[in-house]
């Protein structure tokens, strides 16, 4: 996707700002609304921002690369929330075979047992998982494949991935 120069500074914008919200926006840009900002985001930089568990605006890899000019050293510093970082602990890696979200729900069952329920001792559903794997795609990190069903994959390595504290 081609951006605009408008586009391109308003990227880095996002980038300084991290995280951020609308109404930062809005008076960067001198928009009417945080309605305006989110429907420029959504139909202009929806390739390279995404909402965090906080729905704080962040910047995505590939935007940070656009704004700085040179590819990030180092490990991609990227948000989670808890089930976000148990769901990229046991999806499986960029050269494993892609697998559903059924699987990949078994996997953290698999894995997390008892300790996968949240405070209120509710266990992720289907829904859950699927929520967590297309935000882990927006995020860069997921890879969908398309087979009889849907089916994802890490899309980097693990170790490529520095999971960020809030």
């Amino acid at each position: 996707m081609t951006l605009s120069e408008e586009a391109k500074e308003r990227l880095a914008d996002i980038v300084e700002l991290q995280p951020t919200k609308n109404s930062a926006l809005q008076d960067r840009w001198e928009m009417e609304s945080g309605s305006d900002v989110h429907q420029y985001l959504e139909s202009e930089l929806k390739e390279y921002y995404y909402r965090d568990e906080n729905s704080l605006i962040r910047a995505t890899a590939e935007a940070r690369a656009i704004v700085t000019g040179e590819e990030p050293e180092g490990p991609t510093e990227v948000y989670m929330s808890d089930l976000e970082r148990k769901v990229f602990a046991v999806a499986p890696g960029p050269d494993e075979d892609t697998e559903s979200v059924v699987s990949v729900l078994h996997r953290l069952q698999d894995e997390y047992g008892d300790d996968l329920a949240d405070e209120d001792g509710e266990e992720p559903s289907a829904k859950d998982v699927r929520r967590a794997l297309q935000t882990l795609k927006r995020k860069g990190v997921v890879e969908l494949v398309y087979r009889t069903v849907p089916t994802f994959r890490l899309a980097v390595e693990r170790e490529d991935v520095a999971i960020a504290e809030e």
